[in-house]
């Protein structure tokens, strides 16, 4: 799109989704099989023609930074498309990144003399499909200094995690507050507040001036400061204006044809998988037989780095009921229901898998069961071993578990039947 930048948030260290994020950036977590969190938002940067795209790293980056260089290799000089991979680098003064308004703050270079006019300001770690070219045709329209997407939310949903807007009747924003314990619900629709989705379209120079001011983080400091100051800062209804039109493959009577559909359930479907169990219920939609969001757009799709593997298969009587499972993977004899399975999981005879999420290369070796679980990457769960039925010999064996009962094996960990050894 015609002098637009995204810039994308990719340094958070996602504490709350330890142990997963021990070795990895928050948004290196692998999701959905074969994808990792940082393949939906530039999924949404491409599919809506967004090709110049700075993202900004920090911690735990080395994985991030690879899977991004060899799996995103759209940049070219010539015709001034481009992923770059931007590390934390102390531009000013030796401190780190402070916040998210900090981070753009240190790499305005970034932005100078390259003839932008607006800038999207992305997360790197959020479950969504969003078409930004409507977004950023609605700020043009609007004039906007500054615009806000937001989605629609219970306000106990909102307590507490997410910062609520106050709009009039034009979506002009009124006021901001960030996690209110209490928060304000919409005149229009009282039943609901207005959640920001952390993602800002900002004109260049609007971005450039309250940067210079106070306040490191736009949902702490800088929005709050820009409402009294600033007239123009709209809102962009995630749930009344982002439709995404697709195409799904129907067959009828032995014919395969392609469908014009409307996705808008999958379309307005966002989630922050800030902490195990929002991780846990994002990953379990996916496996509905019609899922809240689908992977399997032919217009929206999703694109990461492929390992070169070859397909999966069933053999022995095994079994893959309502579940996902990736390239490599080989079920043999043993069942997986309700899961989701990364590149190169094994399942031996009489293995069960239930309501799971299993990482890369783990091997789930006969007679084993596991039970509302996360497992991630290389692993091994040695025959009868169980996981997620006794919770007290699970914490014992170190692994983490969750307030609603999610097992979490950290990597590399041997899980034998009566404990752990690590490879």
């Amino acid at each position: 799109m015609e002098k637009v930048l995204a810039i994308v948030m990719a340094g958070g260290a996602g504490e709350r989704l330890q142990p997963l994020t021990c070795e990895r950036s928050k948004a290196s977590v692998p999701f959905g099989g074969k994808y990792r969190l940082i393949d939906l938002t530039l999924s949404n940067c491409v599919n809506s023609g967004i090709r110049r795209i700075f993202v900004l790293t920090q911690y735990l980056s080395e994985s991030l930074n690879r899977h991004i260089q060899d799996g995103w290799p759209i940049s070219s000089s010539g015709l001034g498309d481009f992923i770059y991979s931007i590390p934390a680098q102390m531009k000013m003064g030796a401190v780190w990144y402070r916040g998210t308004a900090d981070a753009v703050r240190q790499n305005l270079n970034l932005i100078s003399s390259r003839g932008i006019e607006d800038i999207v300001i992305l997360s790197g770690d959020h479950v969504y499909k969003m078409n930004h070219l409507l977004a950023i045709q609605y700020h043009r329209q609007k004039n906007a200094a500054l615009t806000i997407a937001a989605l629609r939310v219970k306000p106990e949903q909102a307590a507490g995690r997410l910062g609520v807007l106050e709009v009039d009747q034009n979506k002009k924003v009124l006021g901001f507050e960030e996690k209110p314990l209490n928060p304000k619900t919409m005149q229009d629709a009282p039943e609901y507040s207005l959640a920001s989705m952390g993602i800002y379209v900002f004109k260049v120079k609007t971005l450039l001036d309250v940067l210079w001011g106070e306040g490191d983080d736009f949902g702490k400091h800088i929005i709050p400061r820009m409402i009294p100051e600033i007239n123009d800062i709209y809102v962009y209804d995630y749930d009344q204006e982002n439709r995404i039109t697709d195409y799904e493959t129907r067959v009828t009577d032995g014919i395969r044809e392609k469908v014009l559909i409307n996705r808008t359930r999958d379309s307005n479907y966002w989630r922050d998988v800030g902490t195990i169990d929002s991780f846990y219920e994002a990953s379990m939609d996916l496996v509905k037989v019609d899922p809240d969001f689908n992977l399997y757009s032919e217009k929206w799709p999703l694109r990461t780095l492929q390992r070169q593997l070859p397909p999966s298969k069933c053999t022995i009587g095994g079994k893959m009921l309502d579940s996902i499972v990736s390239d490599g993977c080989i079920i043999s004899g043993g069942t997986a229901e309700f899961s989701v399975l990364s590149p190169g999981v094994i399942i031996e005879r009489d293995a069960w898998v239930y309501q799971s999420v299993v990482f890369d290369d783990v091997y789930i070796e006969p007679g084993a069961k596991i039970r509302r679980a996360i497992i991630d990457k290389e692993c091994r769960i040695r025959a009868g071993a169980s996981v997620g039925f006794d919770l007290a010999l699970d914490k014992a064996r170190g692994c983490t578990i969750t307030d609603s009962g999610i097992v979490v094996i950290p990597k590399g960990m041997d899980i034998k039947n009566n404990g752990l050894q690590l490879f």
